[in-house]
């Protein structure tokens, strides 16, 4: 199971950068961040024009699809819930 907890962190590192790169916060800010830390609608920065760039480039730098219909507001409400969105689509 090592692989897979490998896999599950790597989608957790890749899901960092792209908070640091799309929304333009910094390393350590990001990397303070926990299951529970608010992000939809706490973070300025991420605003609903964010999320179209967000989701693309989870898409990219994860290799997957992310269907409109699977994004929702408690999608995005926690770094936790689109941690573990992200790790559901990834790691399939």
């Amino acid at each position: 199971m090592v692989a897979a907890n490998d896999d599950a962190e790597e989608v957790d590192a890749t899901l960092r950068a792209v908070l640091v790169d799309v929304l333009g916060l910094s390393e350590a800010r990001v990397a303070q961040f926990d299951e529970s830390t608010p992000l939809f609608g706490a973070l300025p920065e991420f605003d609903s024009m964010a999320v179209a760039g967000l989701l693309t480039e989870l898409e990219e730098r994860l290799g997957i699809l992310i269907e409109d219909d699977d994004v929702d507001a408690d999608m995005l409400e926690t770094y936790g819930s689109l941690l573990t969105f992200s790790k559901a689509k990834a790691l399939r």
